[in-house]
């Protein structure tokens, strides 16, 4: 079949905050990216202040409002911070929200042309779930810094961060109501051609208390994929339904980034102050007969508690943050792939238990 959204690689993540400076300044240092472009009213943008992070592939955009009744505004007094759009690059962003739309996708911004001196870029978005949009970016036709409307923001960057390692974005998991997973990947096969990849139902992702199913979409190259994740009935709240009470609707859980090195990275965020979810030390007690040899020091893994799963193209180390804001919604997982494609199916167990020891001390259980 030929594919009518051909998607060339995820363009930036952007995220609404309350304050994007300040946000700004702690992906900047907790996490090493480098601050690049920057829009607001010094560049005559009287609306909303962004800043473009990045680091690798990654590019985190923040983005906060200058007016308290802004759609901007009134999402991040719904949600707190979180991922508003993520956007993709393509060859062509009008035939991109033509196809998808055709499909059934909701519009949310008509192809528009954006131009300076450098040129010009074409953008359009439809609406996913809950309140997130997907944007499609031209870019063949600019030359400038990031797109118009942003000036260089080197100069405004934290002096001495070196980068933690991080160099593109693995996956993002979506999490939607009980009930409603089967529609956005439906959404995802018919409206934008993804494939399914991998499902994974309660029996797979549960604990004595709470359990949830998951089905992972990927695009046609298979290089953007995204879990779409719902609550399945356990005996307790689960992390999906604590997830969607606080944001307020469905939404982009957690963000996967890779490293090459995850010892390296993970010992350096710690350092900066991101926190990680613990596993007991009987996890390690079995691990090396259940995923068999491999090159990581088991010691070393067990002292930052990295957790390992092993599939039938090689093996994966990954670890998940805490929630990173106070609301317990959107956290980071740092994941080095050596051949593995699969997403850690034998650490779920363990992986959900951790949660659920957070989610007692917070009490919402």
């Amino acid at each position: 079949m030929t594919d009518f959204l051909p998607l060339k690689r995820i363009d930036y993540i952007e995220f609404f905050c309350g304050n994007a400076k300040q946000s700004a300044v702690y992906y900047q240092y907790a996490f090493g990216f480098k601050l690049t472009a920057y829009s607001g009213l010094e560049t005559k943008n009287q609306d909303r202040a962004s800043y473009l992070l990045e680091q690798g592939k990654i590019r985190f955009l923040l983005t906060s409002s200058y007016k308290d009744d802004s759609p901007l505004s009134e999402h991040v007094m719904k949600h707190g911070d979180g991922v508003f759009d993520v956007a993709f690059e393509v060859d062509d962003a009008a035939k991109s929200f033509e196809e998808t739309v055709k499909r059934g996708a909701v519009p949310y911004l008509e192809p528009v042309k954006i131009q300076d001196e450098n040129g010009y870029i074409i953008k359009s978005s439809i609406r996913t779930f809950g309140d997130t949009i997907h944007s499609f970016i031209e870019r063949k036709n600019y030359s400038g810094n990031f797109m118009p409307g942003f000036i260089d923001a080197k100069n405004r960057a934290l002096k001495g961060i070196k980068d933690t390692g991080l160099k593109s974005v693995d996956h993002m998991v979506g999490n939607v109501e009980l009930g409603k997973m089967m529609h956005w990947v439906d959404f995802y096969a018919n409206t934008m051609g993804f494939n399914q990849l991998l499902s994974f139902d309660d029996k797979d992702i549960s604990t004595e208390y709470t359990a949830l199913m998951s089905k992972v979409m990927q695009n046609s190259t298979g290089k953007i994929k995204m879990p779409i994740n719902e609550p399945a009935p356990g005996k307790k709240k689960s992390q999906i339904e604590e997830y969607l009470d606080f944001y307020k609707s469905p939404g982009i859980q957690h963000i996967a980034m890779t490293t090459p090195d995850i010892l390296s990275t993970v010992n350096q965020l710690k350092e900066r102050g991101v926190e990680f979810l613990s596993v007991p030390r009987s996890y390690y007690a079995e691990l090396e007969n259940r995923i068999g040899k491999i090159d990581e020091d088991l010691l070393s893994l067990e002292k930052i508690g990295i957790l390992v799963d092993r599939d039938e193209d090689g093996y994966l180390l990954q670890i998940f943050s805490k929630p990173v804001e106070d609301r317990p919604t959107l956290f980071f997982e740092i994941i080095q792939r050596k051949g593995a494609r699969s997403f850690g199916k034998g650490n779920f167990k363990a992986l959900f238990e951790s949660i659920e020891r957070e989610q007692e001390l917070r009490g919402t259980l």
